[in-house]
């Protein structure tokens, strides 16, 4: 039977001591109740509750850390199958591949496009996260230089891909305290790869013909101590691939099968683009925790990103802006107000067109909870009261002479009560649609002129 906050709470040192990273002990066991975090964090808990609630609060799926600690990647720690249950947590993270057979100055352009790659998306940077070096030299010096190479040109964590114990553990003392995450162990080199992980600290990846052979393995790297481990589940083809990611993802989370209690790594190489593109977005949404791919492309890169960003948003949370007066352009004392929701993509979609119009405004953005305007409004959000009390305290009347006020169209109904709660401003009722601002916004400054 599981057990629940309450039940735990009272097997805890009850000190609130805050040394679990967690304020409190009821906050921390309510996070072991929801299988968010693990007993090991206390430094107090007591025999009694190491054996009470340590199997029960265990995460069904491990949280594995790659990379340097400035730009450490996390990755599993999930407790759910569909995102509509609960949230995913950690992002799936892009890895693109490279060789030890590339030359010093194509590693060199590579790793700079990586390093610079960046998407900007309704407030969030999108970039990518890890680098993969694969020994295919099987030689120990090119694998160690290109991985140097890789590393400081990136700036990301890397994955280090050989079949040579010896290239990989150079490899790992050239990176010795980065987490590079060892890729990978199998039945026949179990041992060795569980040495060198164990040795340097670092995560370490496993592959096996079949889920049966890759659970034993996964169960012999536990006894050997190794618990940072990393599931290679790709197959032959992503149909393969995405029924070995379901099976292995139900097994740990819905059977408690702790030997596929992991994160994900699969590979999307080799392709063309449509069909990378295709695959990869198909691992995002089911399961890949980390996704290895081989092209730079922006039309590869640009649809990956965007689909990563919709999946792993949570959907109990809007995405939200800060609440606050926006500057948009050369906005002066005189130039014209404009309100709406603190929704992301309203804020987005709004602010650009206002952009576009070439027009310099103020855009005052509503604490809304993240809603869009009819949502707002509906709820009783985006009132004419609220949106009154809003400006008043953002000191906006002292920072502007225009008294005008635009509001969206669909929110027109409100205007009566604005102009009641916000004296001496008059409430002009804008498009509804924010592709009709800018001409609206230019034919407001000549009525204006």
């Amino acid at each position: 039977m599981a057990l629940t906050g309450l039940d735990i709470f009272k097997l805890l040192p009850k000190t609130n001591c805050g040394e679990c990273g967690v304020p409190t002990c009821m906050a921390f066991a309510m996070k072991l109740a929801a299988k968010n975090a693990e007993l090991a964090a206390c430094p107090y808990a007591s025999d009694e509750a190491k054996a009470k609630i340590g199997a029960a609060s265990k995460p069904p799926m491990r949280l594995v850390k790659i990379g340097p600690a400035d730009c450490e990647v996390a990755v599993g720690n999930e407790t759910v199958m569909f995102r509509h249950e609960k949230t995913f947590v950690h992002p799936t993270a892009f890895a693109v591949s490279f060789s030890d057979g590339q030359s010093a100055e194509e590693l060199a352009h590579l790793t700079a496009d990586v390093r610079e790659y960046c998407l900007e998306r309704v407030g969030e940077e999108l970039r990518l996260e890890l680098a993969l070096v694969e020994n295919t030299t099987g030689e120990v010096a090119p694998f160690v230089a290109a991985v140097k190479a890789v590393a400081s040109g990136t700036g990301r964590g890397v994955i280090l891909q050989s079949s040579n114990p010896a290239a990989l553990e150079a490899a790992l003392q050239a990176l010795e305290g980065q987490r590079p995450l060892i890729h990978a162990a199998t039945p026949e080199n179990v041992d060795a790869l569980a040495a060198l992980a164990l040795k340097y600290k670092a995560p370490l990846a496993a592959r096996a013909n079949s889920l049966d052979a890759l659970a034993a393995l996964t169960a012999r790297l536990a006894e050997l101590g190794v618990q940072d481990i990393v599931l290679d589940l790709s197959a032959g083809n992503v149909a393969a691939t995405l029924q070995m990611n379901t099976v292995a993802r139900k097994a740990a989370l819905k059977n408690s099968f702790e030997p596929m209690g992991y994160p994900v790594l699969n590979f999307v190489t080799g392709q063309r683009l449509p069909d990378l593109v295709a695959d990869a977005a198909t691992l995002i949404c089911k399961y890949a925790n980390i996704l290895v791919v081989d092209s730079l492309a922006y039309q590869a890169l640009l649809p990956m990103m965007m689909l990563r960003q919709n999946i792993y948003t949570d959907p109990q949370k809007p995405i939200q802006v800060e609440p606050k007066v926006y500057p948009i352009g050369e906005a002066d004392e005189n130039s014209p107000v404009l309100v709406t929701t603190n929704f992301s993509l309203t804020y987005f979609i709004v602010s650009g067109e206002v952009e576009n119009s070439g027009v310099p405004a103020h855009l005052v953005i509503v604490e809304c909870e993240g809603m869009s305007v009819l949502t707002a409004w509906a709820a009783g959000k985006f009132s004419g009261e609220k949106i009154a009390a809003f400006i008043k305290s953002s000191g906006l009347e002292q920072q502007v002479k225009t008294r005008r006020l635009i509001i969206p169209g669909y929110v027109a109904q409100i205007s009566g009560e604005l102009e009641e709660s916000l004296s001496g401003w008059e409430i002009v009722v804008g498009p509804q649609e924010a592709s009709d601002l800018a001409s609206f916004m230019k034919m407001q400054v000549a009525a204006v002129a």
